[in-house]
């Protein structure tokens, strides 16, 4: 068994920059955060494009910012949440600096700002086109000089430990606490306890419910699946932003991401045969937001049966192209494309979940001493849709904020001690080694295929009342499995996989209108094309 003063569950910017706060403040607290890849690995340092806040006040200003985040959302955020955000932004950029992050910057040592989708100025500080490997390495730094905080990587969380797990305890879903989680530590094969009198869950999101994501592998939706298990309160799940343009490719998984900041710069959208398209779909073309774009790639695709667009950055400034995106560069030259010469090849792929884990401001969720914070959570920023390079500062503001309520929880000491020492230690007795994993296997590509074609972009009721009842079947196997099986990093994720699928098909069905990134063509009489 390990004791934590606070358990951090997850390494990304949400998880590292909380960890930091409570550390800095409280050196006498023990910090335990744990992560199921190596210590650097999460949707944090995939973001490319960077992180939306507002710097030049010559030329932007919080009501914009304000404006164009509730505009992207459909209305459907909470304009305190919003204007929380955005107006604590520049202090939290201010911290990240003062821990090392470099971003681009003039001659004149002004930040260089890029635009995106949704965005009415220049205002998305960024380092190349790595900003979030920028942004883990500036934090991790960090984290490395402080005494009180431990890593544990490769450890893959199973379940919260709440008052179900105490023997005798009356289970009361109003009045729920969490006491930590138990954990696989997947190198020495062993399930440990470790009890917290805080836990933060900051798990990311859950793109690998569908067989093409942006995200890293890492990105199952873990925290909410564990959550929704231990009956804290998940919400907006039908919310999923697909970003229009990731790199084609023929093997399902991880598909590489061309940052919507190369649009913002020029790139045009085209069909394979060269034909521009977006003009039928906004008026902002291809700087509309991502669920627009998204969708009229989708119905382009559609129409002509193609596998993908072509994205044509051939009249785009190279120097300035290779200056600002040279990963990007390098990977299409690694695939066989030359982007000055060639349109690159791109298609919409699951990239950002709106929904998760109901949180107040201070990253509180529904259960006692549990908090959340980032992908994994419905803060209210993003309402229906996310706006560009808002996710990164959503991590910074809430980590903050939830760092501040839980030193003020950890001082007040008010914690049912005799619950914490009275869970008992993982029983697997009875359990047997799985001796076929291409059970897992099987179900997990089941049901990624059963959500990328039943549950997309564009839905419709038939096509999510089949998806119910497939689920249910993939449910009932998977959970077979889990009751017998010595427990495994790959049945563990699968399911937590079943659990997502579960919540963005039922949240799905009880929509009555499209709103922001949920289109179901059987609640709209409207067509995809402005006239």
């Amino acid at each position: 068994m390990l004791k934590a003063d606070v358990l951090v569950i997850g390494s990304g910017i949400s998880g590292l920059s909380y960890a930091i706060k409570i550390s800095e403040r409280m050196p006498e607290a023990k910090i335990i955060i744990v992560t199921k890849s190596d210590e650097d690995e999460s949707n944090t340092k995939y973001a490319q494009g960077g992180l939306a806040v507002v710097t030049d006040f010559d030329k932007d200003n919080f009501d914009k910012h304000i404006e164009d985040t509730m505009r992207a959302g459909d209305g459907e955020n909470d304009r305190a949440v919003v204007e929380m955000v955005i107006k604590e932004g520049p202090a939290r950029f201010k911290e990240l600096v003062d821990w090392g992050t470099r971003f681009d910057m003039d001659n004149n040592s002004h930040y260089k700002l890029g635009r995106e989708g949704g965005h009415t100025e220049n205002r998305i500080v960024h380092h190349k086109d790595i900003t979030g490997f920028e942004i883990e390495r500036a934090l991790l730094e960090t984290i490395n000089t402080s005494t009180n905080i431990e890593i544990l990587d490769h450890h893959y969380v199973i379940d919260l430990l709440t008052e179900h797990h105490v023997p005798g305890k009356t289970f009361n879903e109003e009045q729920i606490n969490c006491y930590g989680a138990y954990i696989l530590d997947e190198k020495k094969k062993k399930i440990k306890k470790i009890t917290a009198k805080i836990t933060l869950v900051a798990t990311g999101g859950a793109g690998h419910v569908y067989k093409n994501t942006t995200n890293p592998i890492i990105a199952t939706g873990d925290g909410i699946a564990f959550v929704h298990r231990a009956r804290g309160k998940v919400s907006n799940m039908q919310y999923l932003q697909f970003h229009p343009t990731a790199m084609y490719s023929k093997h399902d998984g991880m598909l590489f991401l061309i940052s919507e900041a190369v649009r913002g710069d020029g790139a045009k959208l085209r069909t394979k045969g060269g034909a521009p398209f977006m003009q039928k779909y906004d008026e902002r073309q291809e700087l509309a937001s991502r669920d627009i774009v998204a969708r009229a790639i989708d119905n382009e695709l559609k129409i002509s049966g193609d596998e993908y667009v072509g994205l044509d950055c051939r009249a785009m400034d190279r120097e300035k192209f290779i200056e600002h995106f040279p990963n990007i560069y390098q990977k299409c030259l690694s695939e066989g494309i030359d982007p000055f010469k060639q349109l690159i090849p791109v298609v919409p792929a699951c990239h950002y979940l709106m929904g998760g884990i109901e949180v107040d401001k201070d990253g509180q969720s529904a259960i006692n001493n549990l908090f959340a914070v980032g992908e994994c959570t419905n803060s209210g920023l993003h309402g229906a849709n996310r706006l560009a390079s808002n996710s990164l500062l959503e991590g910074l503001v809430f980590g903050h904020n939830a760092a501040l309520k839980t030193i003020e929880l950890l001082q007040e000491n008010k914690f049912n001690f005799d619950d914490l020492k009275a869970i008992p230690e993982w029983n697997e007795e009875g359990m047997k080694m799985m001796d076929e994993m291409v059970l897992v296997s099987y179900l997990r590509k089941q049901l990624q295929e059963m959500m990328s074609d039943l549950v997309g972009i564009v839905r419709s009721n038939a096509r999510l009342e089949l998806a119910k009842k497939k689920q249910s079947e993939i449910y009932e196997a998977v959970n077979e499995l889990y009751h017998y099986s010595i427990l495994s990093p790959q049945l563990i994720e699968l399911r937590n996989l079943v659990n997502i699928s579960y919540l963005i098909i039922q949240q799905s069905l009880q929509m009555k209108e499209n709103k922001g990134a949920f289109f179901n063509k059987d609640l709209t009489s409207q067509s995809l094309i402005i006239q």
